[in-house]
């Protein structure tokens, strides 16, 4: 069985600020990971934990197909069929098994967690926001949801909405690298790149940070202009070469665009001579 690959981050030319939104909300939502599994300490009781790599992944899929159909809506086969789902990219499949749950069970909220999450992934992002906004009770909220929730209002654009559900979360679960990360990213993404640094640093700082913490630091470190840096973070999780070849990807993009370089200019980034001018290629 061969291992789900680590693929160093790629950025591509979107042109104007547009690159800067969509590398760094994509690395918001995890990219093509799904959201907000794989936590310390969140996996609710319906669900089990999944495999880590994708023949085992295949399998797992396959053996909840089978529970899913003989009992479609049910809550345990359904929120594990759909996670599996998830994390094979087949979201819009995953939509489909939860809806079916969350019209059986309206009100359970680990139903309705799963089916917004699924949501999110699938780029329903509305939709996702109206169902997470419905998936804990008011008194006993629940930090997986709102990192998520957090996730969604970086994608919709609301960064300050954004910013206060990962504060907020961060009070029930202090420390949490997953929710410090979702943070230094929105932070990025309002290009307030020093506090960026310092949510990520402590993420990364953290005994439960994981390669996709790191390579998100990675990213706010090469915003900042500290390529240095950002390639030696790079390097915990991915050979010398990829590590320097994703680096340079992003300090071509920021050469290239007005944006990033004006924010250079006011001091919001070390300012760097090297001005590429290919066009990034992927890596790994």
């Amino acid at each position: 069985m061969s291992t789900l690959p680590q693929r160093p981050i790629v950025w591509r030319r979107l042109g104007a600020a547009g690159w800067v939104l969509a590398v760094i909300a994509s690395a918001t939502l995890g990219g093509c990971k799904f959201f907000g599994d794989d936590v310390t300490g969140s996996i609710p009781k319906a669900e089990q934990p999944l495999p880590t790599d994708e023949a085992a992944l295949r399998g797992a899929a396959d053996r909840w197909a089978r529970a899913y159909d003989a009992n479609p809506g049910e809550k345990v086969a359904s929120i594990n069929y759909a996670r599996v789902l998830r994390a094979l990219t087949r979201n819009d499949e995953a939509v489909a098994v939860m809806r079916v749950a969350a019209v059986k069970a309206p009100k359970d909220y680990e139903v309705l967690g799963a089916y917004g999450k699924a949501l999110a992934d699938a780029g329903q992002f509305t939709q996702a926001k109206d169902v997470l906004s419905r998936a804990y009770p008011i008194e006993r909220p629940d930090w997986t949801i709102m990192s998520v929730q957090g996730s969604v209002e970086d994608r919709l654009g609301n960064h300050e909405a954004a910013q206060h559900y990962y504060t907020e979360a961060l009070k029930i679960a202090p420390g949490e690298p997953s929710i410090l990360t979702n943070l230094g990213l929105s932070f990025a993404l309002t290009k307030q790149l020093g506090q960026a640094d310092a949510a990520l640093r402590e993420a990364t700082a953290s005994p439960r940070a994981d390669s996709r913490v790191r390579q998100n630091f990675a990213l706010v470190l090469a915003l900042e202009g500290k390529f240095a840096e950002a390639e030696q973070v790079s390097r915990r999780d991915m050979s010398p070469e990829d590590a320097k070849r994703n680096v340079e990807s992003i300090r071509a993009m920021i050469a290239q665009n007005d944006t990033w370089r004006a924010l250079e200019s006011k001091g919001g980034a070390k300012k760097t001579s090297a001005t590429p001018t290919a066009e990034p290629s992927p890596a790994g």
